[in-house]
């Protein structure tokens, strides 16, 4: 059940119409609904039901305090890039026994961190890698779990910026030398082989490229075995994709433009894949992140002020660049709609923001609700990538954070001051 919908004319998160909330706290303001997180993680658990599993949030997509303490309690895992995200893992009350380390370039004083807190596992990217944990492990009287993460050259047809699964990315083990890596793994002093990792790229909207890695990891596990080489778990990785066009409806909204076929559910993604990996017997994480918060969260602006020139007509925003970078980074989709709807009129838009850039844009030539200066506006789907790609750029303070549970309402993250920038 989507917990962002509108009632009546209002759009609400949960019981709370977005209105009251962007007239009391201000705005840039990111929104998000509790419950919302907590039913996309337990769907992925009870897709899981029955299998030795580990759901795994990686904290790239939104690593606010609150929303981590959430997932804590509810016994996820914790999928992480850095020593920083480490950090913040185990604040928020990840145990390190359900925290992996993964990223392409971990420096050595960030792996005798996760040496000494006693995390789960390394996924382990090259075989210079290798080596550095072995040697660390070495010098503090370790044994460092490992995974390795192949790259299995499959396309995971999404955006070039966010496809990794392919052998012209920085990251992985390039699967013609995954064999001998594993041997060569294997040979190191110091290092617990404990399985395969594999992360394909993200916002991944079609089931088969899910397939067609389950069963090239399902063929690697068996000839691993058959040489001796008893692999434990698979990491299957994240990247499920998230619905951005017609994430929310009402009739008086303009149709959506079909950016994209609708997305499969959990169940989609998995139908064909689960068999495939519990065929092998082993323990499997997977690692979501967008698909456990991006519906979840949306960016609440203000219209500033509505500009016209003999060739577009501009809706400018209090919310910029800086306070959600996917539009300019690669041209992302977001459904933008007004948080009270009084009117069925439409117009044809660009909708940008202050910064002092020409890339500071949230939609170009988008049909929306008819739009004057003062309205608020709801940028759909950003509890993913949204705040975590903030900056200060133009000397701008980032916004607050906000979550709503049912009818209450609880800052997250004050909103940032010229103080503290």
């Amino acid at each position: 059940m989507n917990q962002i919908v509108y009632k009546e004319n209002l759009l609400n998160c949960e019981e709370i119409p977005l209105k009251e909330l962007a007239e009391e706290y201000g705005t840039p303001l990111y929104v998000y609904s509790k419950n919302q997180i907590v039913d996309n993680y337990r769907s992925f658990c009870d897709l899981l039901s029955g299998t030795n599993h580990l759901v795994c949030y990686s904290l790239k997509a939104n690593a606010n305090h609150s929303i981590l303490k959430i997932l804590a309690e509810k016994g996820a895992g914790a999928d992480v890039v850095s020593a920083g995200e480490i950090f913040l893992a185990l604040k928020a009350g990840f145990t390190p026994a359900k925290i992996v380390f993964a990223g392409v370039g971990k420096r050595e004083d960030e792996i005798e961190y996760a040496l000494k807190e006693n995390i789960f596992s390394f996924n382990v990217e090259s075989t210079a890698e290798l080596q550095a944990i072995s040697r660390a492990a070495l010098r503090l009287e370790k044994k460092a779990r490992i995974t390795l993460r192949i790259n299995p050259d499959i396309d995971a047809q999404s955006h070039p910026y966010i496809t990794t699964g392919l052998q012209s990315a920085k990251f992985g083990i390039e699967a013609s030398k995954a064999f001998e890596t594993f041997q060569y793994a294997a040979s190191l002093p110091s290092l617990e082989l404990a399985g395969i990792h594999t992360h394909i790229g993200s916002q991944i909207t079609k089931a088969e490229p899910f397939t067609a890695t389950a069963k090239y990891v399902a063929e690697l596990v068996e000839k691993l075995r058959s040489a001796g080489i008893n692999l434990t778990h698979i990491d299957f990785g994240g990247g499920y994709g998230v619905q951005y066009a017609d994430a929310v409806y009402h009739e008086a909204l303009p149709r959506e433009e079909k950016t994209e076929l609708p997305v499969p559910s959990p169940i989609d993604f998995f139908g064909e894949v689960l068999p495939v990996l519990k065929s092998t017997g082993c323990f499997i994480l997977i690692e979501p992140g967008r698909s456990i918060t991006a519906n979840a969260g949306v960016l609440v602006t203000r219209v500033i002020l509505v500009k016209e020139n003999s060739a577009k007509k501009f809706i400018i925003v209090d919310a910029g660049m800086n306070d959600l970078l996917r539009p300019s980074l690669y041209q992302a989709y977001h459904q933008i709609v007004p948080v009270s709807i009084d009117t069925y009129e439409h117009e044809k838009v660009d909708i940008v923001g202050p910064v002092c850039e020409s890339t500071d844009f949230f939609a170009k030539d988008r049909i929306i609700s008819k739009t004057n200066a003062g309205d608020y506006l709801a940028v759909m789907t950003t509890g993913a990538y949204g705040f975590v790609l903030t900056s200060n750029y133009n000397a701008r303070p980032r916004p607050a954070e906000i979550l709503v549970n049912g009818d209450r309402v609880r800052i997250i993250r004050p909103r940032q001051t010229f103080e503290e920038l």
